[in-house]
């Protein structure tokens, strides 16, 4: 059995927890409530040779998750709730890290709230802002859970203020690192103070966070020479500003933030001490069926993590920040094939979005109405000279890096994609959803191999509507590139029989990449009953599925080909 650090802290969950459930039967003024959760999902694995599947020595394998949590609620404004959350990872699903492996208890809290302050001891996640210098948080299908383990305050002391302070140590898998990560954050809510702003509905938020990252000193030596060692240092600085607009459907979001030296492993610059940097305007648009979103990103040297000495298999497991991702996150199989990781180590971003609603009984609405919406991403890399501003190399260990001239761009275009989707229900029974998708990958930047990816994808998706018990969904998919990963189709149906199940046949056919190369065409099928009753939910299934990157966000998780049976369950209380 796995336990995580700092027991004491489990142990006055445990106590709380117990404690609050002893309230609901011995106080009747207090309204006391227990939620919770579990969630498994279970692979019984075959090895594939055509599909490059890993050997197991497991029969099955399977992450399975237990959250309980009691709230002792006293009125509106008084409450004290805790929470504990089981993991059984020992058998962990392909994919996940080594170190994943384990159980035991993963998240524990106490929280107490009045009227203007709330106290959180435990494990918490928060986000300052657009989380440039703080984000954590739980994303099980990436297997990410940076939970800090410490002590957080919030304070509203007055109407549109809030304050919040905290400390703590990130979570990394089954043990803390070290690194003691504290900071701050203000939000000013200005129509709250400025009546002329409150009358016309405008709203103006300001906030700044800081965040330090103390770290220990550790040797490293320079270019491996035992007489030199870097000078590392103890503490390193974050700071963020921003503003927020907002009148009606007018939203306009601008942000910069800033840290220190912070020299960290990295495959690409290991060891700079340049600082690092990232800029955000994004301006949105919404009315009567209109809508617009035009942002830009400048990120530079932006990876803030609570470890500087990590093994390159480990690299997502303790950000500290998050850069959000300017892309897409396609749900249809196809679109996804090649999505992008947000590049820490710099990038330009650009999205733009246009989406309209053609009202019923126009020529382009027709009977029911139209909706469309175009998108466009565009990711580039920033432009890097060292320091005199004549070559592209960057230094090693122990030097600045790097320049980079602010507006430049350099180190072609990671990654591009336009994609135009049209969704017109054409009977009162069937509707029709159409999308085409030019997009460029660049393979060598994101993966490390394979150049550039140009493809173009269509997608039709269709769903009838048999009466209020059964329909059927169904989804025809097609990639083409001339790149030597080739062609891909996709096909699915599904069938929804309310209220209790849900069948559903798919298959991929394409080349699958093993080893170091592509191979002959293989079909990717997979079939799937589920079942649903209240707060559970059954998934049983049988299938192959292709070597890939699975993101959320700008974050990726690298997912090797597996086949095998599979089983999911999930109960809600």
């Amino acid at each position: 059995m796995t336990i995580l650090k700092n027991s004491r802290t489990y142990c006055l969950a445990a106590a709380a927890l117990l404690s609050l459930a002893a309230m609901a039967q011995s106080d009747g003024q207090k309204t006391v409530t227990v939620t919770g959760s579990i969630q498994s999902d279970i692979l019984i694995p075959e090895e594939d040779t055509k599909i490059g599947t890993d050997k197991y020595s497991d029969w099955g394998l399977t992450n399975t998750y237990a959250d309980v949590n009691v709230m002792s609620k006293y009125n509106d404004n008084e409450y004290l709730d805790a929470g504990l959350r089981l993991e059984y990872l020992d058998h962990p699903l392909p994919g996940f890290d080594k170190k994943f492996k384990g159980w035991g208890v993963g998240n524990a809290y106490v929280r107490f709230h009045m009227k203007h302050v709330e106290i959180t001891a435990g494990n918490f996640y928060e986000q300052f802002g657009s989380g440039f210098i703080l984000r954590t948080y739980e994303e099980r299908s990436l297997g990410i859970d940076n939970s800090l383990l410490g002590g957080r305050v919030t304070v509203t002391p007055v109407n549109g203020v809030t304050i919040k302070a905290l400390t703590g140590k990130q979570r990394n898998y089954w043990t803390y690192n070290d690194a003691l990560i504290s900071g701050a954050d203000v939000e000013i809510g200005l129509e709250n103070w400025i009546r002329p702003f409150r009358d016309n509905g405008t709203y103006l938020t300001l906030g700044a966070s800081f965040v330090n990252k103390n770290e220990k000193d550790e040797i490293i030596q320079l270019n491996d020479n035992p007489l030199y060692r870097l000078n590392l240092p103890r503490n390193v600085n974050a700071f963020d500003v921003r503003a927020r607009f907002q009148k009606g459907g007018l939203n306009v979001l601008a942000e910069y933030a800033q840290k220190s030296q912070d020299p960290v492993y990295d495959k690409l610059y290991p060891y700079i001490y340049r600082k690092g940097y990232v800029a955000m305007l994004s301006g949105s648009y919404s009315q009567r069926g209109l809508s617009v979103l035009l942002q830009a990103k400048r990120s530079d040297n932006m990876a803030f993590k609570s470890r500087r000495r990590l093994d390159e298999g480990a690299l997502t497991s303790s950000f500290i920040n998050h850069l959000p991702a300017f892309t897409l996150d396609h749900t249809y199989a196809l679109a996804a094939l090649y999505p992008y990781a947000t590049n820490a180590n710099g990038e330009w971003a650009y999205q733009a979005e246009l989406g309209y609603n053609f009202k019923k009984r126009t020529p382009l609405g027709g009977k029911y109405g139209t909706k469309v919406k175009i998108n466009y991403s565009h990711v580039h890399g920033i432009n890097r000279t060292d320091r005199d501003g004549t070559m592209t190399v960057p230094g090693g260990y122990g030097t600045d890096g790097y320049g980079s001239a602010f507006w430049k761009w350099g180190d072609g275009m990671y990654y591009q994609d336009l994609d135009v989707q049209v969704e017109k229900k054409l009977t009162k029974s069937f509707k029709l959803n159409l999308m085409y998708m030019n997009q460029f990958y660049n393979q060598t930047v994101v993966e490390g191999h394979g150049g550039m990816i140009h493809s173009d994808i269509f997608v039709a998706e269709g769903k009838y509507q048999f009466n209020r018990k059964f329909t059927l969904r169904g989804e025809a998919q097609y990639l083409t590139t001339d790149h030597e990963s080739g062609d891909w189709a996709y096909g699915l149906l599904e069938l929804s029989i309310l209220p209790r199940f849900m069948i559903t046949v798919s298959d991929m056919y394409g080349r699958p990449y093993v080893g170091s190369e592509y191979q002959s065409r293989e079909h990717y099928y997979s079939g799937y009953v589920t079942y649903a009753h209240g707060g559970h939910r059954l998934q049983l299934g049988y299938g192959r599925t292709r070597a890939g990157y699975n993101c959320s966000g700008g974050v990726c998780r690298y997912v090797p080909a597996s086949k095998g049976v599979t089983v999911s369950y999930n109960y809600n209380f």
